[in-house]
């Protein structure tokens, strides 16, 4: 969290111009990034996070810190951004959580980073459902703690850990069945 965070967003919330643009300096490389792994085009990305800011610009009056950090308030704004973005195209582009490089994962996903690539879990994790591959993202790219991720997604603590437990094992199954296909037509090969 950033340091005198909770100053900074009362102020900001004051219309305080230099608090909100050193929260703005803290969280526009992590929206950006957050936005850009949704939509997957650089300069959807930087309009989006443009109007992010400017959204929460305009809303500051009726922002109230509450224990969170200011960037779960930037990424629902985010969030819902992006959905609005994908519902305006009549275009059927699907959601892309690619990761672009792995960072260093918890526990829970060493298996994934020891015995994949990057393109084949983002296939992977492009399979899940938008819900699982945004926790995906929060968890282990951005490094949100689950009560973080609870605020930014607007469910309880609970629902988060259950949806995380559930894309992590939609992803063990995925990539199981992607080893046998890799081994069947390797199997396949040696035999021809």
């Amino acid at each position: 969290m950033l340091k005198d965070e909770a100053e900074l967003a009362q102020r900001a919330s004051r219309h305080d111009q230099e608090a909100f643009a050193a929260l703005y300096n803290a969280y526009v490389d992590k929206i950006y990034k957050y936005i850009y792994y949704k939509v997957g085009s650089t300069s959807d990305a930087e309009d989006l996070c443009e109007q992010v800011f400017l959204k929460a610009w305009e809303a500051i009056g009726r922002y109230t810190w509450c224990g969170y950090p200011f960037s779960s308030w930037l990424y629902r704004l985010a969030h819902n951004l992006v959905v609005d973005h994908y519902r305006t195209r009549r275009d059927s582009i699907p959601l892309q959580d690619v990761l672009a490089t792995p960072g260093e994962p918890a526990d829970p996903t060493n298996y994934f980073s020891q015995t994949l690539d990057a393109a084949e879990l983002g296939d992977a994790i492009r399979q899940l459902t938008g819900e699982q591959r945004q926790v995906i993202s929060l968890k282990f790219i951005e490094g949100y703690d689950n009560s973080e991720i609870a605020v930014m997604m607007n469910k309880k603590e609970g629902a988060i850990r259950a949806l995380q437990y559930r894309a992590l094992r939609s992803l063990q199954g995925i990539l199981e069945a992607e080893e046998v296909k890799r081994l069947e037509f390797g199997l396949g090969m040696a035999e021809a």
